[in-house]
């Protein structure tokens, strides 16, 4: 048996600051050498390379490249403008925009981070020059963000999908309404404190005619998260070969159909992403080592006995599952978060009567919203950066809206149909 204890060699190498990579991979070997079984050193290397070679992992870094191409091929300029003729009008017009804008930029790159880049630095600086403060730009564009990786692609689904053997299709459905939920309560906020503190708004409403022309430029790129929803759906394409159409589809459109893509550029995107894609991909194969020694050391046995010694009730246990889950956010990107705590938790949640899926998505959201919440939340530091803004005021601005975020984990917690019926009315769940 293999000592429990090595998971705090994992915990004091991520607070000295070691990169989380590295501490996956490091805290393996040091119970293998506390339990005194030096043989099993030989085997870190293979299973960690194993747990890289994986088809459907493949689908990682070709999500990401779609996303490089759509947002430097000058497609996040499209979305905006025809976000802003459908609630440019509303009272806090480009805060609506900015909201609705994560929405259409979700179903293109899936990442958090990327939203609130592309986003940020084009409607921040508007927003401040409309008489918006810059604070409550970046809080719009931070918690706005979040959505990013709930609606479908999304790069930590896959991870999630991967690591415990749940549908990536499914699990994509079951993220669409809390996404959509999360905009429509971002936006109920927004308006609040648009009507207080008297933001403008569009001095008329978009006509049809300028709606149906900012649509129609928009159309193409929106085309790109029905091409793989429906691909998927439809059984032409696996996740991994949808991610594949996905950046083939872009590339088209940006290259020969908007033509908004000098080919001398593609060099750069492909060398961002084989980083962006490196760090993940090493990341996934470090934590498929530590979930195998976790699961050899009986910690999810372990922690299931701890936690129905405090109560059996599967609604008090989620709740507490949830509070420490956002206490992790605060601290772990998702990704990591994921690779550590699923194989551990994911477990416990079966035990529990929880359905797979539905946990998934508990899990997925709760660490999304990690990313915009000090003091290490992702997102506020790129919301920063983008804004100019102190990562402490960003986030004392965005109070009313963890209120939203919150309100969300506690819907999909304990209202399971929120996650599981669209899987369910497309035959995948029973």
């Amino acid at each position: 048996m293999v000592p429990v204890s090595f998971v705090w060699v994992l915990f004091i190498l991520i607070a000295v600051g070691v990169p989380i990579v590295f501490a996956l991979g490091v805290a393996p070997m040091a119970a293998f050498i506390m339990a005194d079984k030096d043989a099993f050193l030989k085997i870190v290397a293979q299973r960690l390379y194993t747990g890289i070679n994986q088809f459907p992992l493949l689908a990682i870094p070709l999500f990401i490249l779609a996303g490089e191409i759509m947002n430097v091929g000058g497609i996040t300029t499209r979305l905006v403008a025809f976000a802003n003729t459908l609630v440019g009008h509303l009272r806090g017009g480009l805060a609506h925009v900015n909201v609705v804008s994560s929405i259409f930029f979700a179903g293109l790159s899936g990442s958090a981070v990327a939203d609130t880049s592309a986003l940020g630095s084009m409607l921040i600086p508007a927003m401040e020059k409309q008489g918006y403060s810059r604070r409550f730009a970046a809080a719009v564009t931070a918690a706005s963000s979040v959505i990013g990786p709930i609606i479908p692609p999304s790069i930590i689904m896959v991870i999630y999908a991967y690591i415990m053997q749940v549908s990536v299709a499914a699990l994509f459905l079951g993220g669409i309404l809390p996404g959509l939920m999360t905009a429509m309560g971002l936006m109920f906020v927004t308006a609040i404190i648009a009507r207080r503190r008297g933001y403008p708004k569009a001095d008329r409403r978009a006509t049809v005619g300028e709606v149906g022309r900012a649509g129609f430029k928009a159309a193409l790129p929106l085309l790109t998260p029905i091409i793989i929803m429906g691909g998927i759906l439809s059984g032409v394409f696996t996740p991994t070969e949808a991610a594949g159409a996905a950046v083939v589809y872009s590339l088209v459109l940006s290259v020969f159909v908007l033509r908004s893509l000098d080919l001398r550029r593609f060099g750069k995107l492909l060398l961002r992403t084989a980083v962006a894609s490196s760090v993940i991909l090493l990341a996934v194969g470090t934590a498929n080592v530590f979930g195998w020694v976790a699961t050899i050391s009986g910690i999810p046995n372990d922690l299931a006995a701890f936690v129905f010694s405090i109560s059996d009730n599967p609604y008090l246990v989620l709740l507490m599952i949830n509070i420490m889950l956002l206490f992790v956010g605060m601290f772990l990107d998702a990704g990591p978060a994921i690779l550590i705590l699923g194989p551990i938790l994911g477990p416990l949640m079966g035990q529990m009567g929880v359905d797979p899926l539905h946990f998934a998505i508990i899990m997925c959201v709760n660490l999304t919203i990690g990313l915009a919440t000090p003091p290490m939340g992702l997102i506020l530091f790129v919301a920063s950066t983008v804004s100019r803004e102190r990562v402490e005021h960003i986030a004392r601005e965005m109070l009313p809206y963890y209120l939203v975020h919150i309100t969300i984990i506690l819907l999909i917690t304990y209202v399971p149909a929120l996650s599981l019926s669209l899987p369910r009315w497309l035959g995948f769940l029973n």
